[in-house]
């Protein structure tokens, strides 16, 4: 069976994935994908990365992840960070924080960058009927974490 890519042009790829994906291994710190891209974490499995430079906010990724995800109800959602080793410890960041402050605290590479729905409406139906994929992104939150919670007991 034959595995390697035929082509030139696909060999460069496969090649400059595995620097990449090796890169991100060593270099430590879970929040960055490459110096000044910030990896973020969605419900789906997904991770997004986002070049950012000493005035890039909180808020600035979160309208970006509001448009790549069709989301118009953003005000449910935040980023926070997770401490990869204690699932229980979430950090909620503050929308005018700067990203490259966020990324240079002490022990930053203990933790993750999410993007969640941390206010929860009083009626979720009221967020289904307003905004579909922001509810569809909270049923995956939920059974996430329902699912994480099931496998720890």
């Amino acid at each position: 069976m034959h595995f390697l890519p035929l082509c030139l042009h696909s060999q460069c790829s496969l090649v400059l994935f595995f620097l990449f994906f090796f890169y991100s291994l060593h270099q430590g710190n879970s929040l960055l994908f490459l110096p000044n891209v910030l990896k973020v974490y969605l419900e789906n499995g997904q991770t997004k990365a986002f070049k950012f430079d000493h005035t890039t906010t909180v808020k600035d990724i979160v309208l970006t992840l509001k448009d790549k995800l069709s989301i118009r109800a953003i005000e449910y959602f935040a980023l926070v960070l997770e401490q990869q080793y204690s699932i229980t410890k979430l950090l909620l960041l503050h929308e005018d924080e700067l990203i490259q402050k966020v990324v240079q605290k002490k022990d930053s590479h203990d933790y993750r960058c999410l993007f969640r729905v941390c206010f929860i409406p009083r009626d979720p139906t009221d967020m289904q009927q307003e905004d579909a994929f922001a509810f569809e992104y909270l049923f995956l939150q939920v059974r996430n974490e329902q699912l994480l919670l099931g496998s720890s007991s």
